[in-house]
């Protein structure tokens, strides 16, 4: 079956773990944080290693490695009961991250909106990132080049995202307001989209 999906799009420090989390509250939503997933792997192994040798260089984790754990942890998650695919809509934060695994999850998501997190001030993300590296201890945060290079990322790799699901999907975000404003956009366009939630 295809999960039905919303997805959050958006550069880094741009607001999408924050909102996830609070989106995740409600009801019959699940949050899906790819980027927490690979930081709970153990650097002992082999995934693990992977991970940190590509984050800490800013560059994103290999396509079918990221959709493999994606697939895994869903199972995983499905099997304990935490999340329920027939009644639950999945909120996706670092997954699909580009086009190649856009591509490798049409059969497995429904996607019904992606909501796109714009902040276009780039040293308002560069002091979020940093503020959260010293508050989460994610070193990858810690580092300007890497920033820069994160930030060169989004735009190559993740943007063209956008394109490949459509303006009629898209729902559009200033998150460079305050949290409580961005939620409250949010709220808005999911209500619209989502009737029954």
């Amino acid at each position: 079956m295809k999960y039905k999906a919303i997805l959050l799009i958006g550069a880094p420090g741009s607001g999408k773990g924050t909102q996830g989390r609070i989106i995740g509250q409600i009801p019959n939503v699940f949050y899906f944080s790819c980027g927490d997933v690979f930081r709970e792997l153990s650097p002992r192994t082999s995934l693990g290693k992977t991970f940190m040798e590509y984050s800490s260089k800013g560059q994103l984790a290999p396509d079918s490695l990221t959709v493999d754990l994606w697939r895994n942890t869903i199972q995983a998650k499905t099997q304990s009961g935490e999340f329920s695919p027939e009644q639950d809509v999945l909120v996706l934060d670092g997954i699909p991250r580009n086009v190649e695994q856009a591509m490798l999850l049409r059969d497995s998501i429904d996607p019904l909106m992606a909501l796109y997190l714009d902040c276009p001030d780039k040293n308002q993300i560069i002091q979020r990132l940093q503020r959260r590296a010293l508050r989460e201890n994610r070193l990858d945060d810690a580092n300007v080049e890497v920033i820069e290079n994160r930030l060169k990322v989004f735009e190559t790799e993740t943007r063209p995202v956008l394109d490949f699901y459509g303006s009629d999907l898209i729902c559009k975000i200033d998150s460079s307001q305050p949290p409580l404003k961005t939620m409250y956009a949010i709220a808005h366009e999911m209500s619209r989209a989502l009737p029954d939630y």
